[in-house]
């Protein structure tokens, strides 16, 4: 499968300044830019700054940026699951996770996370794929968005749907210890039926063992 990447770009009016949101970026452009040193959700500026032009260099890669005129100040990251990881089960192409999405503290609320996501389904080769986003409550900025967990999770389900991605059932354990983590789907348009299904199988991957287990006695 060769992953198609077409550039695509949308400005954002804040009371401040303009704020371009554009992408997908390659590990060049983004050379171009400073990062924020308030992107630190999930390691250190520096080193989050490496491992986003890291992922831009593989093929199915895909990094959208929110920008002021040199600055970094929000991502959304694309790339297959971790090969360690269930979703990677099958090693499905046409599988990709919607791995980071982060937007520095004084730009919340002025609706950049869900201009990331819009931009990212701009591009139409996005109808090739499944999208997934694995969430869970533990990641989530509780303390710096004062915000109840499922207070919260009504914001992220709303910025998601931005993109297109919606809720959806599994039998993943991680997902299953709360009731507030989900699965996050997006199922484009070209997506064969044999992949669907192939799946399906990966969100009840401890159903179907248990019925092979069955089928098996």
């Amino acid at each position: 499968m060769k992953h198609t990447k077409k550039h695509y770009l949308q400005t954002r009016e804040t009371s401040d300044e303009t704020i371009i949101i554009e992408g997908p970026l390659t590990a060049a452009e983004l050379k171009e830019y400073k990062f924020h040193h308030d992107l630190t959700a999930f390691r250190p500026a520096t080193k989050q700054f490496e491992a986003i032009m890291q992922i831009a260099s593989f093929p199915e890669g895909r990094i959208i940026v929110a920008r002021t005129k040199d600055t970094i100040i929000g991502y959304v990251t694309y790339l297959h699951p971790d090969p360690l990881e269930r979703w990677s089960k099958f090693a499905m192409d046409d599988l990709i996770e919607l791995g980071a999405i982060e937007v520095i503290p004084d730009f919340r609320g002025a609706k950049i996370a869900s201009g990331l996501l819009e931009v990212s389904m701009m591009d139409t080769y996005m109808e090739n794929y499944i999208i997934i986003s694995t969430e869970y409550y533990w990641h989530w900025d509780l303390d710096g968005t004062k915000l109840s967990i499922w207070d919260y999770r009504k914001v992220m389900e709303k910025m998601m749907a931005a993109g297109g991605l919606l809720p959806a059932p599994t039998d993943d354990p991680e997902i299953i210890s709360h009731p507030a983590n989900c699965l996050m789907v997006r199922i484009g348009k070209n997506v064969s039926e044999e992949s669907i299904k192939k799946f399906d199988t990966l969100r009840f991957l401890q159903r179907h063992h248990y019925r092979n287990m069955r089928e098996g006695l």
